[in-house]
């Protein structure tokens, strides 16, 4: 028996109302860059296989749609329990009667086990499928996402430092402090400021040159022109750019290959005074795999902290997003109930706005404060286990039978300062809290300081089995 189930028009129907499902909560741009171009290959053993055009896009595509979608198929038909998405092989590329389902060869990942391994790795191509790779080499910016521009970004106190240095950027036909580098959580508004300044410069400076890609790319182009032996033309196109900007910066951390040759980029587009703009999730000084060179670099410039949210910034957002999604007439107490209870990133928030607006365009219904929480049940939920770093403080001086008051005094008495090293610890473990941040809840000391106490803790866990049981008995009871 074969294992691929024909498309009939039962298939298809539940594929449109994936497809329509997805559209209503994204909305039509996200979904016509990322969404409209999968297709649906073949349903299989519970598995639903759909195809994209490139790697990018796969990997885009599965970190995040690839959740959502297994939820829309499953709830379309319960006997699908996973997706898999691949990418077309060449030969489906050149043939609109090629097999849908890609073979073994096309799911290869990205990048081998060792970077510098790939070259040797590569099989031998034909004559054809080595000019298709070579013109790849040259494809590599990324897709803007037209949502984020400057005039829908909301300002508030953590975002400001980082949207002022932004728009300077944008606006200056000079290069005022190179790099320009963004770093601050996930889900802070980092790429979105990314897409606004691209889209910026295109607008007020359209014979200058932008590439925005994320750092993963650069690296899988990187490998390619290795492996197809056109290193040049890898570095020319870089190399010839008036702004580069590379988003998530440490995804290269421990790639030393890659990094190499970003170092020598970043090094040749600085002597020419080109523009470069980079993201990442912490600050220069604190990316761990960065080699020390790299990093020295990367904090020449301007560094802009993107702070977590606070209550007033929140609620910004969703009257915002609300106005931008027609639906200016949500409840204000919606809004704030929103505000109040989802705290860890806007994406999350902005998510949560999306799932009560497409539950009340699908049944029917009026957006109440009672069906909110209803739609939201799980993510209120996980957000109310979200360990805050007061929720340690408070519980590792209670253990430890210290003040509250010492997490944050200058007191220095080992009885305070092993127990303060504990919770900074436990803060960097458990909470997605930056460093600096992190030192700003313990009495505004410096990020060098956290970084210390985590490596102290870390070292005398090895040696002392009293310590380390306290600290799994703390972690338990704030998990809990």
């Amino acid at each position: 028996m074969s294992n691929s189930i024909v498309l009939d028009a039962e298939t298809e129907a539940q594929w449109a109302e994936v497809r329509s499902a997805l559209k209503a909560e994204v909305g039509d741009a996200a979904f016509n860059s990322w969404l409209k171009p999968v297709v649906l290959a073949a349903l299989r053993e519970g598995q639903a296989v759909m195809t994209v055009p490139t790697r990018f896009m796969r990997d885009w595509v599965v970190s995040h749609y690839g959740d959502r979608l297994r939820e829309l198929w499953a709830a379309a038909n319960p006997g699908i329990h996973s997706v898999d998405i691949h990418v077309k092989t060449v030969q489906q590329r050149r043939s609109a009667n090629a097999q849908s389902v890609v073979t073994e060869e096309a799911r290869e990942p990205v990048v081998a086990a060792s970077e510098e391994a790939a070259p040797a790795s590569a099989a031998p191509r034909s004559r054809v499928e080595d000019y298709e790779n070579r013109a790849e080499v040259f494809d590599v910016g990324a897709s803007l996402d037209p949502r984020f521009t400057f005039e829908n970004f909301v300002v508030g106190k953590p975002n400001e430092l980082a949207y002022a240095a932004a728009r300077r950027v944008a606006d200056s036909p000079a290069v005022p402090f190179n790099p320009l580098f963004l770093y601050g959580g996930v889900g802070l508004g980092k790429t979105h400021l990314m897409h606004a300044i691209a889209a910026h410069i295109g607008e007020r400076f359209p014979e200058r040159k932008v590439l925005y890609l994320s750092a993963e790319k650069f690296m899988y182009q990187f490998i390619r022109a290795l492996r197809i032996k056109n290193v040049m033309a890898f570095k020319q196109q870089f190399r010839s750019v008036d702004v580069l900007m590379i988003d998530d910066v440490q995804f290269i951390a421990g790639k030393n290959t890659t990094q190499e040759e970003f170092f020598h980029t970043f090094n040749a587009l600085v002597d020419q005074n080109r523009q470069i703009i980079i993201s990442g999730d912490r600050s220069p000084s604190d990316l761990d795999g960065i080699e020390e060179r790299m990093r020295s670099r990367l904090g020449w410039g301007l560094v802009a902290d993107i702070h977590a949210t606070d209550y007033e910034l929140r609620l910004g957002i969703l009257q915002s997003k609300a106005e931008q999604a027609g639906a200016a007439d949500v409840p204000v107490r919606v809004l704030e109930f929103l505000a109040h209870r989802i705290t860890s990133n806007v994406r999350e928030l902005e998510g949560a706005l999306n799932r009560v607006l497409a539950y009340s365009n699908l049944v029917g219904r009026a957006i109440t404060l009672e069906g909110t929480q209803e739609v939201l049940r799980d993510l209120l939920r996980a957000n109310d286990r979200r360990v805050t770093i007061e929720d340690i403080q408070k519980r590792v001086a209670e253990h430890y039978n210290i003040r509250l008051a010492d997490m944050y005094s200058a007191r220095r008495a080992r009885a305070v300062a092993r127990p303060r090293q504990v919770a900074m610890y436990l803060a960097k473990q458990l909470t997605s809290r930056s460093l600096p941040e992190i030192g700003r809840k313990f009495g505004g000391r410096d990020h060098t300081t956290v970084m210390h106490a985590v490596k102290k803790i870390d070292e005398l866990r090895q040696d002392d089995n009293i310590l380390s049981e306290d600290i799994d008995l703390l972690r338990r009871m704030l998990e809990a």
